[in-house]
């Protein structure tokens, strides 16, 4: 409250019942001490690569002193925005246009530090600063929307290009795998093969072996030695009945004698050799 006389300021009514003199004490001003939205008008703004950006921000304060709302500034909210616009050119005319859409919250801290230093003095507190709307020129906006969109089909030519090569790579890791297994099958079959030769090589020669053996004995024993020259006499005569039955000409002997001497020594090895021991006797 304030007075007509020299000294313009009284006293500040305190909150509930207050008396005021009349024709000697008047309300000279009357403050909201709640926290206030402040809607700071949009303007225009040049980045540091030259670009015209519409910025639109809005403030939030609060009076402290009402005495020096009253007293400290003709009009405290005309102050604090006009300070904070200059104070958003001042800042964002230190960043380039990029940088202005990702530093947001360092554009709002920088001008709340600024209208703290000057504020106090108005008998206000600045509490916070928001940008609403960064908006650049259309012909900016054009620019970055084809800056965008290029970068996105680069990122996708450069997706699909990956793709291909691990594709690549794949079929050849699958192909080199698969010659891998399959000479290393194949290389098992022909061990296994060898394998089996071997053990059919070895089983044939312990047969012939055995056979040698049984008839090396057969031999050794009571009329063996006569059983062998009769079947060699049986093989020599069977020799020859082939000979006559599959072609039309007859190979004989120089001795023909010497048939009927083979004969008459397989008989006569045949009534040399017990009945118990001897081998039978072939038919003709």
């Amino acid at each position: 409250m304030g007075r007509r006389a020299a000294r313009a300021f009284s006293r500040r009514a305190q909150p509930g019942l207050n008396f005021v003199v009349p024709f000697l004490d008047r309300i000279a001003y009357r403050h909201d001490l709640r926290e206030t939205p402040l809607d700071v008008a949009p303007q225009v703004c040049i980045t540091k690569d030259n670009t015209q950006l519409h910025v639109d921000g809005i403030l939030y304060f609060q009076v402290t002193d009402p005495r020096l709302a009253s007293y400290g500034s003709t009009n405290y909210v005309i102050a604090i925005t006009q300070l904070a616009q200059t104070t958003l050119r001042s800042v964002i005319g230190r960043m380039e246009l990029d940088k202005t859409f990702e530093e947001r919250d360092q554009i709002n801290t920088a001008v709340v530090a600024a209208l703290d230093d000057a504020a106090p003095n108005w008998g206000v507190k600045v509490l916070r600063y928001e940008i609403k709307d960064l908006t650049p020129p259309a012909e900016i906006l054009r620019a970055m929307q084809a800056q965008i969109t290029a970068e996105r089909e680069k990122r996708a030519v450069i997706a699909t290009s990956e793709g291909r090569r691990q594709e690549q790579i794949n079929i050849a890791q699958g192909a080199r795998e698969a010659a891998i297994a399959k000479s290393e099958g194949e290389k098992q079959a022909d061990i296994n093969n060898a394998q089996g030769q071997a053990a059919a090589i070895l089983s044939i020669a312990e047969a012939n072996a055995k056979a040698i053996r049984q008839v090396a004995e057969a031999i050794a024993s009571p009329g063996g030695f006569g059983a062998v020259n009769l079947k060699v006499a049986e093989e020599y005569i069977a020799q020859f009945g082939n000979l006559a039955r599959t072609t039309n000409t007859l190979i004989l002997p120089a001795n023909v004698g010497d048939v009927a001497g083979m004969i008459a020594t397989a008989m006569s090895v045949v009534k040399a050799t017990p009945p118990a021991a001897s081998a039978p006797a072939p038919r003709g």
